[in-house]
């Protein structure tokens, strides 16, 4: 697997991000952040690390928590186009760690190295939340790499057959487990900035598990520019 220092280059800042592909709190953050970038036309590397929901808890995340934050995320930033599920109930993704195993495994340079990993799962996010794609197939995964203008989809199917990114996955979650990553999303530079879910001010008006929905109050977008002048510097 390529590593920061592999993969950026002098002209390139680069930001550690653990999240889960199924978190559309995490998916909110990329998308914040890659948007910022590319209007201030900076380019900037995102290195992937895995907190695998269903881990963590021991089961897939249910859809009637997803679903909900998509609805409220969505409706406050319709730029993302997002919408709720609409394919056919039995394709709803019951694990997101395929997913998540084929971006660690893009890594790799003869796959797509950091610039690569980034497309696949800025693909992968899209796929669920916006076109109702169910990311778990291992077939869905090499279409969406296929469009990815820097991963080798040929290669990364290779790398799939062959096991590649689940150790990383595993790996990343017994780190994850620590103090130091509160959640996905939470975001790293290398000089010491660090924010978990930045930006929102949200709140559960209840257990979702007896009913409770989410409310987000605000969703301050400037985070971005502060960490991007961070790694300009």
């Amino acid at each position: 697997m390529s590593t920061v220092g592999e993969s950026a280059g002098p002209e390139s800042a680069h930001v550690t991000v653990w999240s889960d592909i199924g978190c559309p709190w995490a998916s909110l953050a990329l998308h914040t952040l890659r948007a910022a970038a590319a209007e201030r036309g900076q380019d900037l590397l995102i290195d992937h690390r895995a907190f695998p929901l269903e881990l963590f808890n021991r089961q897939p995340t249910p859809k009637y928590i997803v679903e909900p934050e998509v609805i409220v995320i969505g409706a406050r930033r319709p730029e993302l186009g997002w919408r709720v599920w609409s394919g056919v109930e039995s394709d709803y993704p019951s694990t997101t760690l395929p997913a998540l195993e084929a971006v660690q495994a893009a890594k790799d340079p003869a796959v797509g190295g950091l610039r690569g990993s980034d497309e696949l799962d800025a693909a992968l996010r899209y796929a669920f939340y916006g076109e109702s794609k169910c990311i778990s197939v291992h077939s869905v995964i090499l279409d969406l790499a296929d469009k990815c203008e820097h991963v080798d989809a040929e290669e990364l199917a290779k790398a799939l057959e062959s096991g590649a990114g689940r150790a990383e996955v595993y790996a990343q979650w017994h780190v994850a487990q620590g103090p130091d990553i509160q959640g996905s999303p939470h975001l790293f530079t290398s000089d010491g900035y660090q924010a978990h879910n930045p930006g929102a001010t949200f709140t559960w008006t209840g257990d979702p598990n007896q009913g409770g929905l989410p409310r987000l109050d605000d969703y301050d977008p400037s985070w971005a520019q502060e960490l991007l002048d961070r790694v300009a510097r």
